[in-house]
């Protein structure tokens, strides 16, 4: 993923072992009071914390993490993914193994060991899989135990400011579950300390482009400590790290990102990639959506909290794809549904849309943000999730080892595996569904509670003093009901949001039975809720047709994309410990056409145990079309969507079945207009 200034990613891996090297200090380790990593008897019902001045106020507040627990089908998920590759790494991946600099071993100590916490952490707790949480706290003990004398801490190997801000992330996800008393004066000396280097020793490359994930830490330490150093910290940041809410005021990236012409405009390859390369990194640009609003809790700008909303549409105007996100492979690569979004982009992506709608109030953000983790993560994983793409396609014919179409990635890009191109997204995927499960519901900032994402779950927090669980029953977005029960300690009164889908034109709100009229973005029920409340929400879903590159047609109901499957043979590249890296090849035709206004037939079908696996297809939309022979493929990529498609007129009309986009590893989402 990172390329640092005029070094290839191995030889600066190779290369931070030197950097740096402060080995010989010494270090004074804060002790705990409590056993690490053992929770704090209900600390799942916490109320939030909410801004006060001087910071600006916001209309949500994430809920901390642990007070949201999955069940149903994305329970499964969970379980899945710790089965998988999130649950075994360490086992026999080195990167995070024993060795790890990130457990005071000598092996990997940059963003790798950091990366994979912030996916465990919360995975290990979501589960309450005491297996999973010592292995997190192999990392967390050795991280809090061996501080820096000087306030730094992590390994000795770099002093590079970039992968602590991942570890700040996981360390606030930690405490949020534990209260572990050794985080916060950690975090607060880390603080201090950095304040004095910067002026001598700014940020660069990665941490002057990530500066906004440092800010979240930075603020969220200020709202429990109230230091006022902090927010010296956070206009620091602000001024040494990369303006993106300027860069995108005046878009100048409206192409496909032609990386010869960026280093020759950046008069070398050190200047690409210490500014024009790092500004059209599609990771970069993910981790950019959360930048305006979060700082806009500091500068109290509204026009700094909205800028969020023109970055998405240049990136929906110039790169947009079918899945919800943008293309970047790695680079910004233009709308074609050929090119590829890497997957630490679908994730960071997330996550920045999940801080963001908190911040901005927005609910057309958490359409975006369901229709991504929907669709483009299950996508770029193997349905057991013991491999996954570096980059995935919407138009994906083949998995195999070819150059085209990638803008600066290499020929193993798409093929599925354990590290294919290269290893961020291995450690760094695991993010995905635990932060998507800590999401789903919000504080609101005149303390009530909001479903933001609907996904079955149960909520446990504090509502105006009241402790109040709530259970959310759903196969939603395979099926649209949504069915909840409130179950207050007692009696009590606050508001209740519902997130409305714009997508969705009569939803219909029931309260005990009882109609409740609708508005768009968000329903707000207010009452004084007993134990026993129902609410039951149904949604109507309608087939979408989209327009898109090119003019192609693509389809969606409700949350989910849809997508032509490919048949599909599995070819076995590499053994890979206990998983393998793997080549998939088409065995049936793809280059289908339809027309715009074409008849769909919708029929829905038991949600199976891996939910989102193609074999198993939950809803299914059967479609007649006409091929198009002259939509062909090259170097294993399905050739631009033709804009003027000439049927053939020998071959009828077949009627094929679209799937969900991720249960289709190989497919077609971008269709030829025909007529």
């Amino acid at each position: 993923m990172p390329t640092p200034p005029s070094m290839s990613r191995r030889s600066f891996l190779q290369g931070m072992a030197l950097a740096g090297a402060m080995g010989a200090m010494t270090f004074r380790p804060l002790r705990a009071v409590a056993s690490p990593g053992e929770a704090v008897a209900g600390r799942a019902q916490q109320a939030p914390l909410f801004p006060q001045a001087p910071l600006m106020q916001q209309p949500f507040a994430l809920l901390p993490t642990g007070s949201i627990k999955a069940s149903g089908w994305l329970l499964r998920q969970l379980h899945i993914q710790a089965d998988g590759l999130g649950g075994h790494l360490d086992e026999f991946w080195p990167i995070v193994g024993p060795d790890s600099g990130w457990s005071g071993g000598k092996g990997e100590s940059w963003e790798d060991g950091p990366y994979f916490l912030d996916g465990l952490v919360p995975l290990a707790w979501q589960l309450g899989s005491p297996t999973l949480k010592a292995k997190a706290m192999r990392f967390i003990d050795w991280t809090l135990e061996h501080p820096w004398e000087n306030g730094m801490f992590g390994p000795r190997s770099n002093d590079d400011w970039w992968p602590r801000m991942v570890m700040l992330k996981v360390l606030i996800q930690y405490h949020e579950l534990t209260g572990d008393p050794r985080v916060m004066p950690l975090m607060t000396r880390y603080f201090h300390h950095q304040l004095q280097a910067l002026p001598t020793r700014p940020l660069r490359d990665w941490g002057r482009m990530r500066w906004q994930d440092e800010l979240v830490s930075v603020l969220w330490l200020y709202q429990r400590t109230g230091d006022a150093k902090l927010l010296d910290l956070a206009h620091l940041l602000k001024q040494q790290g990369y303006d993106w809410q300027s860069m995108f005021a005046h878009f100048p990236f409206t192409q496909k990102t032609d990386a010869d012409a960026l280093r020759k405009q950046a008069g070398g390859s050190d200047a690409f990639m210490q500014d024009l390369g790092l500004q059209v990194h599609g990771v970069n640009i993910a981790q950019s959506l959360k930048a305006s609003p979060v700082w806009s809790v500091a500068s109290g700008s509204a026009a700094d909290r909205e800028a969020i909303h023109h970055q998405l549409q240049m990136l929906d105007m110039y790169h947009g794809v079918p899945n919800g996100m943008f293309s970047a492979d790695e680079h910004l690569a233009g709308r074609s549904p050929s090119q590829g979004t890497e997957l630490c982009t679908v994730v960071e992506t997330m996550f920045s849309l999940e801080v963001a709608l908190a911040l901005t109030g927005d609910a057309a953000l958490g359409d975006r943000l369901e229709r991504i983790a929907f669709n483009a993560l299950p996508a770029a994983l193997t349905d057991d999730m013991w491999a996954h793409q570096y980059n995935q396609q919407a138009n994906q014919v083949e998995c195999s080892q070819h150059r085209q179409p990638w803008t600066t990635d290499g020929p193993e890009s798409n093929l599925f595996g354990l590290e294919p191109n290269f290893r961020c997204c291995t450690a760094n995927f695991h993010q995905g569904w635990p932060k998507f499960a800590n999401s789903l519901w919000m504080a609101t900032a005149d303390h009530g509670l909001a479903a933001m994402s609907y996904a079955p779950c149960t909520v446990a927090t504090v509502v105006r003093g009241t402790p109040v669980v709530v259970e959310q029953v759903s196969d939603y977005p395979f099926r649209q009901t949504v069915s909840l029960t409130l179950k207050p300690e007692h009696a009590v009164a606050f508001p209740l949001r519902l997130r409305m889908p714009a997508w969705s034109r009569d939803t219909r709100i029931t309260v005990n039975g009882k109609p409740v009229k609708t508005t768009p973005g968000f329903t707000t029920v207010e009452r004084t809720w007993a134990p026993g409340d129902t609410i039951e929400v149904v949604f109507d879903a309608e087939v979408k047709v989209e327009r898109g590159y090119n003019g192609a047609l693509s389809f969606s109901r409700g949350a989910l994309v849809y997508a032509l499957p490919i048949e599909e043979n599995w070819v076995v590249w590499r053994k890979r410990g206990p998983t393998n890296d793997w080549q998939v090849y088409p065995g049936s035709r793809w280059n289908i056409g339809f027309k715009p206004d074409v008849p769909i037939a919708v029929s829905e079908h038991p949600v199976g145990e891996r939910p989102f696996a193609g074999a198993t297809a939950a809803v299914k939309l059967a479609v007649q079309g006409q091929y198009v022979p002259a939509w062909t493929s090259s170097e294993g990529s399905a050739d631009p969507v033709p804009a003027k498609a000439e049927p053939s007129v020998d071959e009828g009309s077949p009627s094929v079945t679209l799937v969900p986009y991720a249960g289709a590893k190989l497919r077609i989402t971008a269709f030829p207009s025909l007529g």
